[in-house]
């Protein structure tokens, strides 16, 4: 997409944004803040963990999401007997008697990972390397995945047996880490009175493919103040115990704080944030707003915190 200037495409960015969540509201009641972050995290080119318990619309969210985009959507219902190249692909022997790569569902725009944590950890590391690499390996033939190409993982927190837990360094692909919750009494209301009817909504395709690929670069070039980089990176950095910057609680209460990705997405997610809210360039405020999504999943509480009920995200916020 060509824009005479910076100005004009953060404007459009922003338009899209409101048409898009518009859209979205025509099937998904609520979820606001969680809609807000997953598009955040779309158009900074990241990766989301959707943790929810069942029955919040997780996977209609995303399937919502992707038929709005106008993009290529696939689902991977995860269980204990996946294998790798039942979600990469693998050769097959064609009528000729050679082999040709057939891919696997991952090769889409967006991918749905439903119950990320009921498959075993190799078919795990095949998601998690694709995400990493946007690329999938097999016979020793490297295979492109396509631009764009976002995965949004579910995880049930409640159902632990029979699960595998997804280990931190492998957490750390994920950009956000989005937390669904109850809906209110009110909102609940609307959701059964418009699933329980005939009604169905029609959706239009607000959002190509290519003006994806240009917001995710716009991003990337809107410009960000000195004191809101250090301030972002100064708060990655306050989460690592028993460093200079740590203050007490967090050496009190965390066994394990973030790496540099956190700095780089608190960032990447700011410029975007404030774009989206029609600004130029992100403040503090940017940071704040999606530094939970951040730094949820990249941090370990010990277990102090843990018999004292300080959660992940009271620490984050004294951390403000």
């Amino acid at each position: 997409m060509k824009y005479s200037s910076d100005v004009e495409a953060v404007d459009a960015l922003a338009k899209s944004y409101n048409d898009l969540r518009a859209e979205i509201g025509k099937v998904i009641v609520g979820q606001e803040e969680v809609v807000k972050a997953v598009i955040i995290s779309l158009f900074s080119n990241g990766h989301s963990l959707l943790v929810g318990v069942p029955g919040l619309a997780k996977t209609l969210l995303v399937s919502t999401i992707a038929q709005v985009l106008d993009l290529g959507f696939k689902r991977i219902q995860f269980t204990p007997d996946l294998m790798p190249s039942d979600i990469t692909g693998s050769e097959i022997l064609d009528e000729d008697r050679h082999f040709k790569f057939n891919p696997g569902p991952l090769f889409s725009n967006i991918v749905l990972a439903d119950e990320i944590n009921r498959t075993p950890p190799k078919t795990q590391a095949a998601l998690l390397e694709a995400m990493q690499e946007r690329s999938v390996t097999v016979a020793g033939v490297m295979h492109k995945l396509p631009d764009p190409f976002f995965v949004l993982a579910t995880q049930n927190p409640i159902e632990q047996e029979g699960t595998y837990a997804l280990p931190e360094a492998q957490l750390d692909r994920f950009m956000f880490n989005i937390y669904l919750d109850y809906p209110s009494y009110e909102e609940e209301i609307m959701v059964v009175k418009s699933t329980t009817s005939n009604k169905k909504a029609k959706l239009s395709n607000i959002v190509t493919a290519e003006q994806i690929i240009s917001y995710r670069e716009l991003i990337r070039k809107i410009p960000i103040a000195d004191n809101v980089l250090e301030y972002a990176v100064g708060l990655a950095t306050k989460t690592r115990p028993n460093t200079k910057m740590a203050p007490q609680q967090v050496n009190d209460y965390l066994s394990w704080g973030a790496g540099p990705r956190a700095s780089q997405y608190l960032v990447l997610g700011a410029k975007c944030h404030a774009a989206v809210n029609g600004k130029y360039s992100p403040d503090i405020e940017d940071v704040q707003a999606v530094a939970k999504y951040v730094l949820r999943h990249r941090i370990v509480r010990n277990y102090k915190a843990e018999a004292e009920g300080k959660t992940v995200e009271d620490i984050i916020e004294s951390l403000f």
